[in-house]
């Protein structure tokens, strides 16, 4: 299936989702196993992701999408290797409450083929069973794809990314060797950096303060949360990698840390993950709080003024702090503390309020995955997908102050509808944009243009240490491709990220 094609399953399913839960429709349809639909990168043999995964939309004898869960254990998926007596694979079946499911996959060990089942009450649904033609490898086999466009093709990637393309519009040219000098003297002593270079897809690093064939690179990496390059374009900037970007700074954005971490440990060691968050968007949206919701910590002053704000209409607004630590001297004030509370019961609340922090709030994408609307500050911060995102369409747009805040939760109480639709379209754009192939897309292309911009070569610098890379011994595999190691593995953020592991 086409990616485009895939975007358009994918919306048509919303709309009638919008339209049904509007109506109540067809609450009480029986799923039919021949006409129920299966798709996604998960059925395919070359996407290779920490997890992997594919949908199933629960459909009628009459052919209507169902708009409603049918029941959490409704679909059994088995995974087989006609060759092995054992298969080593995870398996979730994750119930998305609107009608589909989200069914995610973790391997640890590779097969010659796999045929996945997939039956409602013992019979197949759709065609399955789906036959993934091996080897099929597991995540952490060492087995790369040679060429780039294969990979970028077998993962259905964009063409282009626009926010890649407005960060590097910035330089005509990169110039690793000038870079190495004057970066670490302007940043160095100040901000934690970490240098990197690929060579021979071998990476080394010095700290300062999925297998695929990448090009020879060489950049920094911001690993705070501030953009760092002040300059303008005319005052000869220097490209710097951050996880978020603002509308005074320069910074080349990567998917931030947090994200990338759920990517990459989905199944694994954290409990919030685009995946799992669409298993987790608690009531109806009927039977939602109509109460704006937040909770976090006292980062920026807009915060205090949302906390103060709550107290003063408690029936509009439930804000609370759970840490202090930016205004302990107002503690007294804004206090006391409340209990954190699990990111899933946040969608028992039909609002969901959006505050920068120190820059950007993090926690946009899971929200914008749940099925709440969000009221989203005015901002100059932003995440590597803003660009993409339409106000009045994904999210509802507050002033940065929060002046109109209360107006637009009125707004929304009154145009429960419209409000819904927004949601929905919110939640639609992080299925088709924030998932993991998309992420690891986005690290491939954004490296990929980045090279073209050298000008000298990059170099093993001094100071460097070479990453040692996973190894795959406990479930070892036979690559039929030349053999080649090809895992980039780079220490970011207080924890190792394995950033392209891309077969």
């Amino acid at each position: 299936m086409s990616l485009r094609l895939f975007a358009w399953l994918l919306l048509l399913f919303c709309v009638d989702l919008f339209r049904h839960e509007l109506t109540g429709a067809h609450a009480d349809s029986v799923p039919s196993a021949a006409k129920t639909l299966v798709w996604g990168p998960g059925l395919e043999t070359n996407v290779v992701l920490p997890a992997r995964f594919f949908y199933v939309q629960a459909v009628d004898s009459s052919g209507r999408n169902l708009t409603t869960s049918p029941g959490e254990k409704t679909f059994e998926v088995k995974m087989v290797s006609p060759v092995e007596q054992f298969t080593r694979i995870w398996i979730q079946v994750l119930d998305r409450k609107d009608g589909s499911f989200l069914v995610r996959y973790r391997m640890y060990a590779t097969y010659t083929d796999l045929h996945i089942h997939i039956l409602l009450k013992n019979k197949h649904v759709a065609k399955s069973p789906f036959i993934l033609k091996g080897p099929v490898y597991h995540e952490g086999c060492d087995c790369p794809q040679p060429s780039g466009p294969v990979w970028e093709a077998d993962m259905h990637c964009p063409q282009t990314f626009s926010q890649i393309e407005r960060d590097l519009a910035l330089y005509a040219s990169v110039d690793p060797d000038r870079n190495a000098q004057e970066i670490p003297q302007r940043f160095g002593q100040r901000q934690s950096l970490c240098h990197y270079t690929v060579q021979d897809n071998k990476v080394y690093v010095r700290t300062f303060g999925e297998h695929v064939q990448l090009p020879d690179v060489e950049f920094f990496v911001n690993l705070g949360d501030w953009p760092l390059e002040k300059r303008k374009p005319t005052e000869k900037i220097h490209p710097i990698f951050s996880w978020c970007g603002s509308n005074n700074t320069r910074d080349i954005v990567m998917p931030t840390y947090d994200l990338t971490e759920s990517v990459l440990e989905t199944m694994g060691r954290v409990s919030l993950d685009m995946m799992s968050v669409q298993a987790n968007t608690g009531p109806s949206w009927q039977e939602k709080n109509s109460t704006a919701f937040w909770r976090g910590r006292d980062s920026r002053q807009e915060r205090l003024e949302l906390v103060k704000l709550s107290r003063a209409q408690p029936n509009m607004i439930d804000a609370a702090f759970t840490n202090f630590f930016f205004f302990k001297h107002d503690e007294s004030l804004y206090g006391p503390l409340v209990k954190h509370v699990s990111f899933f019961d946040f969608f028992k609340y039909k609002y969901q309020i959006n505050i920068d922090g120190t820059v950007a709030a993090y926690r946009l994408p899971y929200l914008l995955a749940g099925d709440s609307v969000v009221l989203k500050q005015d901002s100059g911060y932003y995440e590597h997908f803003y660009n993409e995102l339409r106000p009045w369409e994904h999210y509802i747009p507050i002033r940065a102050d929060l002046g109109d805040l209360l107006e637009k939760i009125q707004w929304a109480r009154d145009h429960d509808e419209e409000a819904l639709k927004i949601a929905l379209a919110g939640q639609q754009f992080a299925r088709n944009y924030l998932m993991g192939d998309s992420i690891f897309c986005y690290y491939y292309k954004l490296f990929q243009e980045y090279a073209k911009l050298q000008v000298t070569e990059p170099k093993i610098r001094e100071g460097m240490e070479l990453v040692e890379q996973p190894s795959d011994d406990l479930f070892p595999c036979s690559c039929h491709r030349t053999k080649a190691r090809h895992i980039v593995k780079f220490p970011l953020h207080q924890s190792d990220f394995v950033l392209f592991h891309l077969t």
